[in-house]
């Protein structure tokens, strides 16, 4: 079983001011003139983390990292004025500019899944390869199933918790119910809701207990951004049209993909995967029968190196 490459140091840092509003943080590392492959993490508003450099081998890949809009060491930390899916789509082609990179792979998890096929629709002559894991299609019933109803009923102790910051009246729509207290004036109020939200998706996050995922999903920078810019997507549709992503799959045709999904991901069920394997005809499903939704678990970490692998075998063909 493949594990991640030992940690990869940074070879340098830039600050992108991408609007009037935000400055991206961005890293590089690996080889200089390697395969230039674009991180896209989750949340939206979850950050990058160390490990997540070492998915790939440093010696044939450029390691390019960047924190979305309002979060990681991006600013303003947990802004959601002119944050949006097509703001960070935007964003993705001024760092592809930024960088001078024709051509990249794209390598995305649970909504960096999300981004990088909104992007890879939009601008498939940009996209080598798609390497994505926990797909995330921000359809209405992935959004209800995760905060309203349906992973409550695996895990009634970790959602008793995540209901206590929302009155007994409010809870039938708990998405909106959270963004009233996510974006409060009264800083208690929101730091509550967040950690309540962010823990809640911590715990679901892998098949066996994580200590260390739910304390990261839990730490007060973290849990603000993720929840507050997740919040507002959310009650905006994600900024999508209804079925967007697999409606426009067809502009995948052509680009090699990998998918790689839990059989027990709690947070998006596996039905998506299956769908988006459905629809992409040059997509590669690998479904992992003893992992969840983290990138951390072993099985995970085993297929997306390989996919890795794989991937620049295809590109250097």
């Amino acid at each position: 079983m493949y594990k991640l490459y030992p940690s990869l140091k940074v070879n340098s840092t830039h600050e992108l001011k991408v609007s009037d509003v935000h400055t991206l943080y961005i890293e590089e590392s690996g080889s200089s003139d390697g395969i230039p492959v674009l991180f896209v993490h989750g949340g939206p508003g979850a950050g990058c983390e160390p490990y997540h450099r070492s998915f790939y081998d440093p010696e044939v890949y450029r390691i390019i990292l960047f924190d979305q809009r309002g979060c990681g060491k991006s600013t303003p930390h947990a802004s959601l004025e002119d944050n949006s899916t097509q703001a960070l789509v935007s964003d993705m082609e001024k760092i592809r500019e930024y960088f001078n990179i024709k051509k990249w792979v794209l390598f995305g998890g649970s909504w960096g899944s999300t981004l990088s096929l909104v992007y890879a629709e939009t601008h498939p002559q940009r996209v080598l390869g798609l390497i994505l894991r926990g797909i995330f299609l921000c359809r209405e019933k992935e959004i209800q199933w995760f905060y309203q109803e349906g992973a409550s009923r695996i895990f009634p102790d970790y959602w008793e918790d995540y209901l206590k910051p929302v009155a007994e009246d409010e809870r039938n729509d708990l998405l909106h119910a959270y963004y009233k207290r996510l974006t409060n004036e009264n800083e208690l109020v929101r730091m509550q809701a967040a950690k309540a939200w962010s823990i809640w998706e911590g715990r679901c996050a892998t098949l066996q207990p994580n200590k260390s995922v739910v304390d990261h999903f839990g730490h007060p920078h973290t849990a603000l951004s993720l929840a507050r810019i997740e919040c507002h997507y959310f009650v905006n549709n994600s900024f999508l049209e209804t079925d967007q992503i697999l409606r426009d799959a067809s502009q995948l045709n052509g680009i090699p993909g990998f998918i790689v999904h839990g059989r027990y991901d709690m947070v998006c069920p596996i039905e998506n995967a299956w769908a988006l394997d459905s629809v992409w005809e040059d997509a590669e499903l690998d479904i992992i029968a003893s992992a969840g939704h983290s990138a951390s678990e072993p099985g995970i970490v085993d297929a997306l190196v390989r996919a890795t692998q794989k991937m620049s075998g295809i590109i250097k063909s």
